[in-house]
């Protein structure tokens, strides 16, 4: 046997050898279809909106979360995305609540999880850290519980501020406790990304791509009535359908093109769309904070009105192209009138402005389909008005009763034209 021989012959002999195990091995991951049933945009709070410290040194701290998609295997992703020092929790915990307005959990449900197989996690600054696989049953439309332990408090939180959810925050480590009642309550979620199921192989996900109308300002506190929502009720409605999650990436305030609260749609755009497991739509409903920032101090020259109508209309084009990317469809939702705003009070240039841009979704040739919100919402004898059945009060947001038509009125054939 000569030289190039005995160096090529061990070579041979270990792909034979591997060769099977890597089949398996791709086998066995091939047929985990892992979806996302629920998420939250991640921002950091306000300081009205965050906690001090000592809230979260040695703390238990209990989220409620509405899921989409049921499953019998989940992880749970958490979030230290705009920590500036690693993150150590001690242990986290998921078990199924009593309610959604409880911090009450079935104890005989309750799970630890685990990452690479330790109880507890250290999560890089500015990184997500996705729990391992754990049996658990979970039916669609339901809640789940989340608790984890802090030994530390973050160096700064990561959080999503507008989760119309109560949170339970004690101290020591409870995270299995069936009970918290004597709780601090919070109207927040912190450091909580995203859960998965496995899932059919068709099976996938919607992102509700928007501010706080998608968010659900002046939805009800724990009663789940947010557009996404009703939407995700809907899906369940059909068997052609009930295998899409819904995942609700709103965050109040924000806008396409400047940072308020939260960064802009395009700077949040890997972590909130591309980023999401099974991502198959995005719902684009955005632009509105833009409009009625724009004149929110007094008028300004027509110029000005003009770029931003294009620059919306430019970011609208590159929310296009990155998600066709990647083999995501974009569906294109109209700004809903808000004319009489209490907090924009918007002229006649801007009710322009957001008609050119409606115009702009609604043709042919630029998202993949269109839902126009504007028409359904909008007062037939003041088209620049909410209609008064579905304003919540303040003309610029939907009540429930509102979000519901919208998430209702959403055709289901969007989802099943490729299927």
């Amino acid at each position: 046997m000569n030289l190039i021989q005995k160096k090529i012959l061990p070579a041979v002999l270990f792909a034979l050898i591997a060769a099977p195990l890597f089949a398996k091995a791709h086998h066995k991951l091939a047929q985990t279809n892992w979806v996302s049933t629920w998420a939250a945009s991640q921002q950091i709070p306000e300081p009205q909106n965050s906690l001090a410290p000592d809230d979260l040194r040695d703390a238990t701290l209990r989220q409620i979360v509405h899921v989409s998609l049921g499953g019998t295997t989940l992880r749970v992703h958490l979030s230290n995305a705009f920590g500036t020092a690693p993150l150590h929790l001690t242990s986290v915990h998921i078990a199924l609540p009593f309610a959604a307005d409880s911090a009450r959990i079935d104890p005989t449900t309750g799970k630890t999880l685990t990452f690479d197989g330790s109880a507890d996690i250290t999560i890089p600054a500015g990184a997500e850290y996705i729990s391992d696989p754990i049996d658990f049953a979970v039916a669609p439309l339901s809640n789940l519980a989340i608790t984890m332990h802090f030994d530390e408090p973050p160096a700064q939180e990561t959080s999503h501020p507008g989760s119309r959810s109560t949170s339970y925050l004690v101290h020591g480590d409870q995270v299995s406790a069936a009970d918290l009642p004597d709780a601090k309550k919070i109207d927040h979620w912190y450091q909580l990304a995203a859960i998965d199921v496995t899932a059919p192989s068709d099976a996938a996900s919607i992102i509700a791509l928007g501010d706080s109308i998608t968010d659900g300002h002046a939805s009800t506190t724990n009663g789940n009535d947010r557009w996404p929502d009703a939407l995700a009720e809907h899906l369940q409605s059909s068997s052609a359908t009930r295998n899409l999650g819904v995942l609700n990436q709103g965050i109040g305030g924000n806008h396409m093109l400047t940072d308020s609260l939260g960064p802009n749609v395009l700077a949040r755009f890997d972590r909130d769309v591309l980023a999401q497991t099974g991502a198959k739509y995005v719902i684009l409903l955005e632009g509105v904070n833009d409009l009625g920032g724009l004149t929110r101090e007094g008028e300004v020259p027509q110029q000005q009105h003009d770029l931003l109508v294009h620059r919306i209309i430019a970011a609208y084009q590159q929310v296009i192209l990155r998600a066709h990317a990647r083999g995501i469809k974009v569906i294109g939702a109209t700004i809903l009138p808000y004319m009489g705003s209490d907090y924009y009070h918007p002229g006649p240039r801007s009710e322009a402005d957001r008609q050119a841009i409606n115009q702009w979704i609604r043709t042919a040739g630029h998202f993949d389909a269109v839902i126009d919100f504007d028409k359904l919402m909008r007062d037939p004898a003041h088209p620049d008005r909410l209609l008064p059945a579905y304003d919540c009060g303040d003309h610029l947001h939907p009540s429930p009763a509102g979000y519901r038509v919208m998430g209702e009125a959403i055709p289901l054939s969007l989802f099943t034209l490729d299927q």
